[in-house]
């Protein structure tokens, strides 16, 4: 469950992928795909470039057309109107404040701001004082974290991230990654990256789309909670154990 500003708890629907295809054309780029992304988890997806992750985040947003099969939520509510997005790049509006950036939704929809709540995440992520500051002006890591805070500004249960943190240097990375497990915790997410430690570090399960149709497997488990400290020996044996499937994969 989580706790929105007023108190009120939300259960976290978990989102369910059943007998999933998509073709283009000859070209089957998966077929019948079948996992659960649990309610209140993080699970990352990986696998090698073109092999489909990002047209799968996009079926699961609602986005693209599947050739078959469906997503659907536990509670029986619609999936694609309860997603946050979050993509490799922060995507800021140069014009605008860093606040103006977070309250963006609203302003697009037309609805009044929640400058409050713009402000409380602004502080969380820890750009407290940078509201009136325009994303020039900022490092890449505090535009990621500006990013951040307006993926959450938008209280999505369900948040579904393209590696978002791939344009980061090795240790404002591995500081945004902490900031983002902590944030989304509770959160049903779904990560993309390529980077075996960064899914390890994050996830609660972890699932890798491989092959021709690609099929996920979803055997690998980490030990412990994340977010994991980076010398924790769970986490490094899984590492490598991923890190050689997915060369494995890539032949």
């Amino acid at each position: 469950m989580n706790s929105d500003p007023l108190g009120h708890q939300q259960i976290m629907p978990t989102i369910q992928v059943r007998e999933l295809t998509l073709r283009f054309g000859q070209k089957v780029v998966f077929e019948r795909l079948n996992f659960d992304i649990p309610g209140g988890q993080i699970v990352a997806l990986l696998g090698a470039s073109g092999v489909g992750k990002s047209s799968l985040l996009k079926i699961i947003a609602g986005l693209a057309p599947a050739s078959a099969g469906q997503v659907t939520a536990s509670d029986g509510l619609p999936v694609a109107s309860r997603i946050a997005w979050m993509g490799q790049k922060d995507l800021l509006y140069p014009w605008l404040t860093i606040e103006e950036n977070v309250m963006l939704g609203p302003r697009l929809r037309g609805e009044k701001p929640d400058r409050a709540w713009a402000t409380h995440l602004i502080e969380r992520v820890g750009l407290s004082g940078y509201g009136q500051a325009l994303p020039a002006t900022l490092s890449g890591g505090m535009r990621q974290r500006a990013a951040i805070a307006r993926t959450l500004y938008e209280r999505q249960p369900i948040v579904l991230m393209d590696e978002p943190f791939s344009a980061l240097d090795a240790i404002t990375r591995a500081t945004i990654q902490t900031l983002a497990a902590e944030l989304l915790a509770q959160h049903t997410v779904l990560l993309i990256t390529h980077d075996p430690l960064e899914a390890c570090r994050l996830s609660h399960r972890l699932l890798v789309l491989s092959g021709h149709p690609a099929r996920i497997d979803d055997t690998h488990i980490v030990a412990g909670l994340p977010p994991r400290a980076p010398d924790d020996l769970h986490l490094l044996k899984s590492q490598g154990e991923l890190l050689q499937q997915l060369m494995r994969a890539a032949g």
